[in-house]
């Protein structure tokens, strides 16, 4: 019985297909392993972070009373009335006060000084949830005297312990207990502002709330049930905006934890998402060349009588088995990695959470596995159908698997298309920018494909027979028959866009943080000076030989009305597009005569004086807040400046620089206006020494207790250590995405071994010494890996731009250093790995190494 009768005779037989599978992967599973791994790292990043994503969205409503602590919080920046008292008092009998403020402390026994929040309570509060302290019972407790509560991580900072004073303005407290947690506050939170919990007795006694003073006053309520806290709402939701009050409820806070981490759950969605389409790139030219290695056997067995259909069968059953391996063991990673992005985000969520394993996000992760490796993997097996038998003899002179693109394929490019739209979308959550995502990709990929063409036709033309024999054997591999060249810059071309790009975005961002303060910037700001104590601090300024490097006056004030239009008109009349929070927030606000460094003006004339009180007021506006509210030059505002109505006229847009450390503000008015109104002021100096700036400090807070002080040199050093953690888990997102990138990389270019190993060994066999193909390589491959390169940093600096100036409203730099160092590495690995391939050949004779391939 011949061997065509055997597969005539099986083939209708399944188990036949699927021993024919198994046989043939034998001594083909390390490059499988290659397909697998490429699976294995987008789907464990995925699952980790869909998982992760549901976990927190569960915690938040589970724990959404414990965020806020109460039913209600009704608050204002401005102390209440007796008009004000009287509506509080009537909204419910269980309610607690708080008032809050940024403040210096002082720690007489290490003398350690430090801007924080403090907070004065009275009452209950939390009423979900609980103050956790150590001991438990401070929490409860220290309202009952003159005690204090000090975040724990600031008593670590300036060695203070329980027992230890801490003085507040003018009054002295004792410390009772480390705050460890606060309802609804983070470790990032309370590592940039630590929280100082005193009771509400005693805070006029520490003599910091004086007028100007900036105070946000609150009360927390409990209601028995939701139907109450529903009718209070109802009752007085006018009054609370005729009152101009702020209203917090438990579900307005849950949906603003919510939308605050949907931003960075978007973010690393996009990460994940970056790693499976690179996974997905790497999955289609895995099993391209895999199976274009394969295309000899395949047209063998046609001889003996093989139909295509089991040909196609056979690798099928092969890509849905590896497809499903590396799909499993993606989960199983993307599972226990939902165990530990908790612990590395701690300090960025105002919530504990407790993981837990979700089985549908797992068969998800699973059945998207295996669609992509299913989906990637088809063009190349459609066309194994069309293998013809006498592709056994003449595989040296025809691309084994290029067939005409007919209904299938196209099916298949559509299916994929929708897949990369669809799939997108469910990460973005936005239909246009999903759309823009993929038509990006559809342009790059596009531009690749055209280089790689374009390169196989300029090589042939500039192909000169008088080159070195090296260099004209290295050319010529780019377009030799079977060779892979536009497989390989696709590939080399999108691992460079994505993984770039992630990368360029990644320094902006580091960038923008870090301009601030650093070099020879001012590094310490004082601010809520009053006018009687401006002269003073300058003179303790200079005692300590510091500079006084700006000294500003601020006066408060309220919008009254624009072009003529109140809060009431606008709020009544739709077709008015200025919003109510115009009216209703606290503009802080300069005046001078001249401009500051960090300040340009764009459009209009800029005014430096009013003369005489008869005259117009012109005054200059941020072009920022003009654009985003629609003002325009010539535009009347009046001003309520605490009682006093000033009409003024919108006469320049400024362009404002604030990342620097400088007194910017929205308005500036001119001098000759507000040097008689109620105002304080700020004072800016650097100090270069740290124990300078301690004594400096101690002076202030001794002599000085309403000022405030920032130490942006401190702040800073916080700021580094928190968005460090933070870049940790960021980076630790961003690894999937490159380690795919380079998997995908050294997967393209060891799967193309064979061709390459067989064009050796003939060079071999004819004479080549190792130092010419080595040669011959390296010029084939680092044409291949610098072109990608180059062309995927071109696209890469063109998105990252993109999204500097839409998305992040940034000036976009190109980073040369870093663009060459990128360029150095994807160059470099392509040709390593290109000596990876041909590693046998010289180490072994050809004989060795044909019988091993034999």
């Amino acid at each position: 019985m011949d061997a065509s009768y055997k597969i005539e005779k099986t083939k209708n037989n399944t188990g036949w297909l699927w021993k024919m599978a198994w046989r043939d992967s034998r001594r083909s599973r390390r490059k499988l392993f290659l397909f697998t791994s490429s699976i294995i790292i987008g789907i464990a990043a995925l699952v980790a972070i869909n998982s992760f994503k549901e976990n927190l969205e569960d915690e938040i409503n589970t724990q959404a009373k414990t965020l806020l602590g109460a039913d209600l919080v009704i608050s204002s920046k401005k102390p209440f009335s007796e008009e004000i008292q009287l509506t509080l008092d009537s909204v419910g009998k269980e309610y607690s006060r708080e008032s809050s403020f940024a403040s210096m402390v002082y720690f007489p026994r290490t003398m350690g000084t430090r801007l924080v929040q403090i907070r004065a309570l009275s009452g209950a509060y939390p009423y979900y949830g609980t103050i956790e302290t150590e001991p438990k019972y401070a929490g409860g407790d220290f309202q009952n005297g003159q005690y204090a509560l000090v975040d724990e991580k600031l008593m670590l900072q300036y060695n203070v312990d329980i027992g230890d004073d801490v003085k507040v303005g003018n009054v002295v407290f004792k410390i009772t207990g480390k705050l460890q947690k606060i309802p609804g506050q983070s470790g990032l939170t309370s590592s940039i502002s630590p929280v100082v919990y005193i009771p509400y007795y005693y805070l006029n006694q520490t003599g910091l709330v004086k007028k100007g003073s900036r105070i946000n006053y609150s009360y927390y309520y409990q209601f028995q049930n939701n139907e109450k806290l529903k009718t209070v709402l109802d009752t007085y939701e006018n009054r609370f905006k005729d009152l101009s009050l702020r209203t917090e409820t438990v579900e307005e806070r849950k949906e603003d934890t919510t939308s605050a981490f949907k931003n960075m759950a978007v973010f690393l969605n996009l990460s994940a998402f970056i790693a499976l389409l690179l996974g997905s790139i790497g999955v289609a030219g895995a099993v391209h060349i895999y199976l274009k290695e394969k295309a000899e056997s395949i047209a063998i067995l046609r001889c003996l009588g093989m139909k295509g259909s089991q040909a196609f069968y056979i690798y099928f059953i092969q890509i849905i088995v590896i497809g499903f391996i590396g799909s499993a063991i993606g989960v199983f990673l993307g599972s226990s990695f939902q165990f530990v992005l908790p612990s590395l985000l701690k300090e960025v969520l105002p919530i504990s959470i407790v993981p837990k394993v979700y089985w549908y996000i797992v068969l998800e992760g699973l059945g998207l596995g295996l669609l992509i490796a299913i989906l990637f993997a088809l063009i190349p097996l459609i066309s194994l159908k069309r293998i013809s038998p006498l592709l056994s003899i003449r595989l040296a002179y025809e691309d084994s698997l290029k067939s005409k693109k007919d209904s299938e394929h196209l099916i298949i490019y559509g299916l994929i298309t929708l897949f990369i739209y669809g799939f997108s979308y469910f990460q973005i959550e936005k239909a246009l920018q999903a759309l823009y995502f993929c038509l990006g990709l559809l342009v790059t990929f596009l531009l690749l494909w055209v280089i790689s063409k374009s390169l196989m036709i300029l090589t042939k033309k500039i192909f000169n027979t008088k080159w070195s024999y090296i260099t004209r054997q290295g050319i010529a591999n780019l377009y030799r028959p079977n060779n892979q060249s536009v497989l390989l810059i696709i590939i080399i071309g999108l691992c460079t866009v994505l993984l770039s790009s992630l990368f360029f975005m990644r320094s902006l961002l580091i960038d923008q943080i870090s301009i601030t303060g650093r070099g020879e910037r001012p590094n310490m700001v004082l601010f809520d000076i009053q006018t009687s104590q401006k002269e003073e601090i300058k003179e303790l300024t200079l005692d300590y030989d510091l500079p006084i490097i700006q000294e500003v006056p601020i006066v408060t004030m309220r919008l009254k009305e624009i072009n003529g239009i109140d809060k009431t008109q606008a709020d009544e009349d739709t077709t008015i597009h200025y919003p109510g929070w115009m009216y209703n927030r606290e503009y802080r606000i300069t005046f001078r005569d001249s401009l500051i460094d960090s300040e340009t003006i764009v459009k209009g004339k800029w005014q430096g004086e009013v003369k005489s009180p008869a005259d117009s007021i012109f005054i200059s506006m941020s072009d920022g807040f003009a654009k985003n509210q629609k003002l325009e030059l010539g535009d009347e505002l009046l001003f309520n400046v605490q009682g006093a109505l000033i009409k003024t006229y919108i006469g320049s847009f400024r362009e404002v620089d604030w990342r620097r450390v400088q007194t910017n503000f929205l308005v500036v008015f001119p001098k000759g206006v507000l040097e008689e109104a109620p105002q304080f002021h700020v004072l800016i100096t650097k100090v270069d020494k740290s124990d300078v700036s301690a004594r400096y400090q101690q002076a202030v807070v001794r002599n000085f207790p309403n000022i405030s002080i920032i130490d942006l040199e401190l702040i800073l050093k916080t700021v580094d250590d928190v968005l460090g953690k933070i870049s940790f888990v960021i980076n630790f997102m961003a690894a999937f995405s490159i380690i795919t990138g380079f998997i995908v990389l050294a997967g393209s270019i060891i799967l193309s071994k064979t061709q390459r190993i067989q064009e050796s060994v003939l060079l071999r066999t004819l004479g080549a010494v190792k130092n010419q193909i080595l040669s011959i390589t390296t010029i084939e491959y680092f044409v291949l890996g610098s072109l990608a390169a180059i062309t995927g940093l071109l696209i890469a600096h063109g998105f990252s731009w993109a999204l500097a100036k839409f998305m992040f409203e940034s000036k976009y730099d190109v980073n040369i250093l870093s663009t060459a160092v990128i360029f150095s590495i994807i160059s470099f690995s392509t040709v390593f790995l290109g000596w990876v391939n041909i590693r046998p050949v010289l180490k072994s004779s050809p004989l060795e190494i044909l019988r091993g391939e034999g």
